[in-house]
């Protein structure tokens, strides 16, 4: 039996707080998805919600899909209507989607308080709008709403509603865990006696699993439906959704892909998750969760030395699975907990091979220890550590420049409440000339910054493509007041590639100058500028 993998971030996954998608967002992360190889992308809701009626329109002149078909969302005829004569049924039909998906209730509890219907014309409703549509050409599945809570409080018409959408022409039936507060045992047992009491979950009545994850069980719901008979899976990606979202996708198919050893994607496209996953979170706005099985970047990274010398024997001993199968990487994280071979492997992640180099490997592993004891973090300061491995590697820094001195001032004219400016001045030596700039911006940092910048493009002028993209500050030890230590952490840009820098100091200007300028010295670096 094929699978059926249906992905639905641009409708369940659009209704989480803080997430506003525009049209041409939806084109492209529908694009990213047919890219990761879905069968079924749920484009919205046509006719109830305009943007998304635009979003169909748009989507047949300028998406050109390879492996997904669109689906059409939205709701059974209202009760006591005809479906041909329902405005929002016939607003399906006219979205030109080739698969539509209805939602229909399946408790009778809603029927009765939310819809105000009869059980019998909540079926005639599930009934008549899915022979309609299939009338009218159209691949139909219908999501059984509540299905799970329905099912707990009375089965059999549950049961009926399930039926009612078969035995009317829907190829899927999708059993919803609408309130997310299903546990995977207990969605087992019911698909499994659903199936066997109905004859269901074959290739002529394929039943699907929609999970939300309220109680942290999204994934794990969706992989005991598999078990338990289900061949179609809906979920978003990264777990998007209201409340606590829905069944993140790219997990549940990596699962299915690497554990159960199950197709699901069109075209490899699971070696590609890693970049998709982030990619629609750039498209959103949503910063990506590192922790993010499989795909997050710090999926398959590593601190402790102990796992550092197990890998460089043999990585499957401290991983699940390779990460190169979900387009993701082993990373190597550089901390007090680093030893010789965490170092060597950091090493070789970034380009240099430390092999029979113990004097190096020494060196840095107690530079490493030290920095950090005095506030130092390099596991999240790639950048950084680079520099340090390069110095103790080539005897010095690479020097671009000479600080002679640097300052910051924030200045207030007016009442309490009135924009304060910043302003720096940075003077330097670089290219056996003399540079001083000054620089403003909103604060003394971001002054810094610009001025730093400014004097440096004048004999570097690469550096007009960097841009500094991610400021994050912590107290090191809060009992010590102002007077406490302060690191720094940066990410900068060329617009191509991002790196992240560390700084400490007694205070959050000098913490953050030695962030800058290590971010400038790195950023050169790589773009393969010489000294001058």
């Amino acid at each position: 039996m094929k699978f059926q993998v249906y992905d639905t971030t641009l409708r369940d996954g659009a209704q989480q707080e803080g997430m506003n998608v525009s049209v041409n967002d939806k084109l492209a992360i529908a694009q990213l998805l047919d890219d990761l190889g879905v069968g079924f992308i749920e484009g919205g809701w046509p006719g109830a919600i305009p943007k998304d009626t635009d979003f169909f329109s748009r989507a047949r002149k300028e998406l050109n899909l390879k492996n997904a078909q669109l689906a059409a969302f939205g709701a059974t005829r209202k009760a006591g209507i005809g479906a041909g004569t329902d405005p929002q049924v016939l607003a399906l039909v006219n979205s030109q989607a080739p698969v539509v998906t209805l939602v229909a209730k399946s408790d009778i509890r809603h029927v009765e308080r939310a819809l105000k219907t009869t059980p019998e014309e909540n079926l005639a409703m599930i009934r008549d709008t899915v022979e309609f549509l299939r009338a009218e050409g159209r691949r139909v599945m219908v999501d059984a709403e509540h299905f799970f809570d329905g099912y707990r409080f009375d089965s059999d018409y549950s049961t009926a509603a399930v039926m009612a959408a078969f035995e009317a022409g829907a190829e899927s039936v999708i059993l919803c865990d609408t309130n997310g507060g299903m546990l995977p045992e207990w969605v087992a047992h019911i698909v499994t006696e659903l199936r066997e009491a109905t004859g269901t979950g074959t290739d002529a009545a394929i039943l699907g699993m929609h999970a939300h994850n309220d109680t942290g069980c999204a994934v794990a719901n969706s992989l005991a439906a598999v078990s338990a008979g289900v061949r179609h899976v809906q979920g978003t990606v990264n777990g998007y959704g209201e409340r606590t979202g829905n069944a993140d996708l790219i997990t549940v198919l990596a699962n299915l892909e690497l554990k159960y050893k199950m197709p699901t994607l069109a075209g490899g496209g699971l070696a590609d998750a890693t970049r998709i996953a982030h990619q629609i979170s750039e498209v959103t706005n949503i910063t990506a969760y590192g922790r993010q099985p499989y795909v997050g970047a710090s999926a398959f990274a590593h601190k402790a030395g102990l796992h550092a010398s197990a890998i460089k024997v043999d990585p499957d001993l401290y991983q699940h699975t390779d990460p190169t199968l979900v387009g993701n990487d082993m990373r190597m994280l550089v901390s007090e907990m680093a030893g010789r071979a965490s170092i060597e492997l950091k090493g070789r992640e970034l380009g240099f091979d430390l092999t029979g180099r113990g004097d190096v490997l020494t060196a840095v592993t107690n530079r490493v220890k030290q920095a950090e004891a005095n506030g130092y973090t390099y596991d999240a300061a790639d950048a950084s550590f680079e520099l340090l491995l390069v110095e103790e590697l080539e005897g010095t820094r690479p020097k671009y420049f000479a600080v002679e001195s640097w300052r910051a001032i924030v200045e207030r004219v007016g009442p309490r409440g009135t924009q304060a400016n910043a302003e720096a001045t940075v003077k330097l030596v670089a290219g056996g000339e003399r540079l001083v700039s000054v620089g403003e911006g909103n604060g003394p940092v971001n002054a810094l910054d610009h001025a730093l910048r400014s004097a440096l493009q004048q004999v570097y002028p690469e550096i007009n493509t960097f841009e500094l993209i991610d400021f994050k500050v912590r107290i090191l030890d809060e009992t010590h007041g102002t007077d406490a230590i302060t690191r720094v952490l940066i990410q900068t840009t060329d617009g191509v590639n991002r790196w992240s820098t560390v700084g400490v100091g007694p205070n959050l200007l000098e913490a953050s100058w030695e962030a800058l300028t290590d971010s400038a010295i790195y950023g050169l670096r790589q773009a393969g500028i010489t000294p001058r």
